[in-house]
């Protein structure tokens, strides 16, 4: 271990840029357990119903019909909105984030409850939005620089 600053850093090898990556970039996931029981699932579509209906996209016994929907938003985010009963990580409703109360944006590690499931939800590091520039690499607060916007997901960026 040595004694290097975050203002140490090399000049050569990889540098964290922007969180932004190709939509849907990832491979974003949810991680389910239950007892014994361990499994993956690839969220592949831009809407996922979480819950025990025929045709939802990720089926789980013991769960209301439609106990969760997992969007694929327009600023390439995936967003929970809880229908059932069910324990999350963060305050939903946050205002800056979404309008609906029972929604949240999911960053990696974020993870909910639907009956006796715990799912947990993952994106590699390069694609989760969260802070920009790979973490805190640019600084914290007013030593934060601002990241460029957002691409603009309908013009040319594959989907």
């Amino acid at each position: 271990m040595n004694d290097r600053h975050i203002d140490d850093r090399p000049d050569e090898g990889y540098t964290p840029t922007t969180t932004h990556a190709q939509w849907g970039a990832g491979n974003p996931r949810l991680r389910i357990t239950r007892d014994d029981e361990r499994t993956e699932f690839a969220l592949s579509d831009d809407v996922v119903r979480v819950g025990s209906a025929e045709g939802n996209e990720l089926r789980l016994p013991d769960t209301d019909p439609v106990h969760a929907t997992i969007t694929h938003d327009d600023r390439d985010e995936y967003v929970l909105t809880m229908h059932g009963e069910g324990e999350t990580n963060a305050s939903l409703g946050v205002d800056a984030t979404h309008v609906d109360e029972d929604s949240e944006t999911l960053r990696t590690g974020a993870h909910f409850t639907a009956g006796p499931w715990t799912l947990v939800f993952a994106r590699d590091e390069f694609a989760d939005h969260g802070r920009p520039y790979g973490g805190r690499k640019g600084g914290e607060y007013s030593d934060q620089p601002l990241q460029p916007p957002r691409p603009d997901y309908d013009e040319g960026e594959e989907r």
